[in-house]
């Protein structure tokens, strides 16, 4: 009877012991399905541990517009001595690089509160009367109020052959050139990226993996973070290794089709962030911008509230179009140039990242004699008209010391009449809100709104300049404007030239960066400007743009003593043509 008892006790111990561990395996799956990863080795469990929470402080946040947030692939691309892109560098990238105090009038009572404030100021280079109205964009929500929903986060990651180019130069300058021991290459700063990111997802989320090259693979199922194995998932995303072509649209569609695997209850807009990262370099065919590639897709895809944040990795990484796509609802955009740097800011980002608040908004000139000329700071910027200003979605952002981490758009308008500005927009519920309110115009001493003329004319100038020396480089013509010319355009808001929008965009190759001597000396005398009137906002956020012009100022000039005397511009004739 004893030796019955003993066995049924040894049979139960046993029974428990398979229940556990099938428990165990259930709620903690390794459930990465990519064929070409390297073999896996045994994983431990990873530790219940929540992700890292925002510090909160008892200010309230502001809103930066979407698009661009950062300038880092144009600072980049100058330090290793290449000619950037024309869209490597916004407006609300560069503003976002900064803090802007509101002019608040009184409580905000609203989740979104727009406060005005105008400014007259004479150009340096035409000494023209320049008349402007900020807008700063304020919030009423509390920084301890503040917590994003729960996350569907599905990572579509670039593991295409140029991802294997080293971080610091552009793949097709050099294909299949092995990169140096000290430089990693983008794919390995992806992969980097992308492990930090994971991070800061919640138990309560779920996440899933796409791989794309020429073809797209279901790399991991969209799961519950607390059902699966991270440190596993973490293993293989790091052995990850670039292969074949780029095919944006495959993997992009393979991760929307993710969300149609989840019950309509875990894609609740009240509870839950639907959002695709899309980690790239952004290097695929011109074709991507038509209704059926990538930037049909992503507008198709904000339409079922599935939002997409591009990262955009290494120096040929194409910011022009993934700006044009990322003017999509819901849609914003960062560089990644150091994983450090990067997973710092997703420390005190990642949560704002992910939870667009505010949408169509759009600011109209009623009744008024006035006109809007030019939007420094939205990515729809071009679809401004003479009364409309028009931005698509705005997101939370930091505030410090009572400022706004970008949080400020500012109009170029004709004259000092009196306006009365509407301002229209929705919630993430599809609520809509309107307020009104007459402006009469002053010229203000508010240091936030000369910080943003400041900041928008060093845009100007070096958007200006890379258009100019793009030309060059395309060409292969050396372009020598007069000093004069430059002088009256390079300030000039440049999609109002007409030649903005027929200087290629797609180009692969690098172009050297070179100065002629015309922007050499606009370089000189803009940075003096520029270092006094920086100097009396005591604060040290200028760093990257007085580096950048110390570079340029000084750096050698380029000259030829051959002269294109040709009276009509090719860009004209290519536009006659395309016509």
């Amino acid at each position: 009877m004893k030796k019955i008892i003993f066995l049924l006790f040894l049979a139960s111990l046993t029974l428990f012991a398979m229940a556990k561990k099938q428990k165990s395996n259930n709620s903690d799956i390794d459930d990465w399905d990519y064929n070409a990863s390297v073999e896996t080795h045994s994983i431990q469990k990873r530790s219940r541990l929540q992700a890292p929470m925002m510090k909160m402080s008892s200010n309230s946040i502001g809103f930066s517009v979407g698009g661009a947030k950062d300038a880092d692939n144009f600072y980049q691309n100058i330090k290793n001595n290449f000619l950037p892109k024309t869209k490597s560098m916004t407006y609300e990238g560069v503003f976002y690089d900064h803090y802007f105090k509101s002019p608040t009038d009184g409580v905000c009572k609203t989740l979104f509160c727009p406060t005005y404030t105008t400014h007259t100021r004479n150009n340096i280079f035409t000494d023209k009367k320049e008349h402007y109205v900020s807008v700063s964009l304020d919030s009423n929500i509390n920084e301890n109020d503040f917590k994003r929903k729960k996350l569907n986060i599905v990572v579509v990651l670039d593991i295409s052959g140029s991802m294997s180019s080293q971080f610091n130069r552009y793949y097709y300058d050099k294909v299949g050139a092995k990169n140096s021991k000290d430089t990693l290459s983008k794919m390995q700063i992806a992969n980097q990226s992308l492990i930090g990111m994971i991070d800061h997802l919640r138990d309560e989320d779920r996440l899933g993996v796409v791989l794309f090259d020429n073809n797209s693979y279901e790399a991991k199922p969209l799961r519950l973070i607390k059902d699966t194995n991270i440190e596993a998932t973490k293993k293989h995303i790091k052995e990850l290794k670039s292969r074949g072509g780029t095919n944006w649209s495959a993997g992009y569609e393979r991760g929307v089709s993710y969300f149609n695997s989840l019950e309509n209850t875990f894609k609740n807009p009240d509870i839950y962030e639907n959002r695709i990262i899309f980690l790239t370099d952004a290097m695929p065919n011109r074709g991507e911008l038509r209704e059926d590639g990538l930037f049909g897709m992503v507008k198709k895809a904000s339409k079922l509230g599935i939002y997409t944040t591009f990262i955009g990795v290494g120096v040929d990484f194409n910011t022009d179009l993934v700006e044009a796509v990322s003017k999509t609802k819901g849609a914003n955009y960062y560089s990644v140039h150091s994983k450090d740097e990067f997973l710092k800011r997703m420390d005190k980002e990642f949560d704002y990242m992910v939870t667009p608040l505010v949408f169509d908004l759009s600011l109209k000139l009623q009744r008024t004699s006035n006109e809007i000329k030019a939007v420094y700071g939205s990515p729809q910027a071009n679809l401004a008209t003479g009364e409309l200003m028009s931005v698509n979605t705005l997101f939370p952002s930091p505030t410090k010391d009572g400022k706004t981490k970008g949080g400020v758009i500012l109009l170029k308008v004709k004259n000092t009449d009196d306006m009365r500005l509407t301002v229209t927009y929705k919630d993430r519920n599809g609520k809509s809100f309107t307020s009104s309110k007459k402006l009469s115009f002053k010229n203000s001493n508010d240091k936030s709104i000369q910080k943003a003329i400041i900041l928008s004319d060093y845009v100007s100038l070096m958007q200006n300049w890379i258009l100019d020396e793009r030309k060059s480089c395309v060409d292969k013509i050396t372009i020598n404007y007069p000093f004069k010319t430059l002088q009256r355009r390079c300030l000039t808001y440049p999609p109002n030239r007409e030649d903005y929008s027929l200087v290629s965009h797609w180009e692969r190759r690098s172009c050297p960066m070179r100065v002629s001597g015309g922007y050499h000396k606009l370089f000189s005398i803009f940075s003096k400007d520029f270092k006094l009137k920086t100097s009396q906002f005591q604060d040290d956020s200028f760093t990257k743009e007085l580096d950048a012009l110390e570079l340029l100022s000084t750096k050698n000039i380029l000259k030829s003593t051959k002269i294109d005397d040709w009276k009509v511009d090719r860009w004209f004739i290519l536009f006659l043509h395309s016509s």
